[in-house]
């Protein structure tokens, strides 16, 4: 592993544990030249994923793409880096393990959906948000109706898409 300080080609492993509910591991390394000291993380990857967005074009997969967008949604909520952590690699097990080589974006929007409805509500609001391309207030209070009538009669209803 080439070193991130000096860009040695030579980096030793001091210490290796699981990581993400064992879906990863973290190794902590030292680098022999300088004596800079990083993390790395290593995870399986079933196969490459392809992203066909709206316009057509294909993309890689982008994982910290992927988490950028938790990140963003539930920016100053009380959610556990560890709980955004394993429903991303939640995400990325359910689109390889798919056997699709490509995936829409409007599916992974649905997966990220999905999650943020399970981790908190106002991140869920937030992403809906320009995930549907809200245009005004009433399509804010639209969805927060249809989640508390979700709460309240403790069912799954589904959102409207429009």
């Amino acid at each position: 592993m080439r070193c991130p300080y000096c860009s040695s080609e030579d980096s030793q492993v001091k210490d290796s544990r699981p990581a993400e509910d064992g879906a990863a591991i973290r190794r902590r390394r030292v680098c022999p030249s300088c004596g800079g000291r990083f993390t790395t993380f290593e995870r399986v990857q079933l196969r490459d994923l392809v992203v066909l967005k709206k316009t057509g074009r294909r993309v890689p997969f982008d994982r910290e793409k992927l988490q950028r967008s938790f990140e963003i949604a539930l920016r100053k909520r009380p959610v556990d880096r560890d709980r955004i952590d394993r429903a991303v690699s939640g995400i990325v097990r359910r689109l390889e393990s798919s056997g699709e080589t490509e995936v829409a974006t409007d599916a992974i929007g649905l997966l990220v959906l999905e999650a943020l409805k399970a981790l908190d509500d106002v991140g869920f609001v937030r992403y809906a948000s320009v995930y549907r391309d809200f245009s005004g207030p009433e399509d804010f209070e639209r969805t927060i109706a249809e989640l508390q009538a979700q709460i309240a009669g403790d069912t799954i209803v589904p959102l409207s898409e429009d």
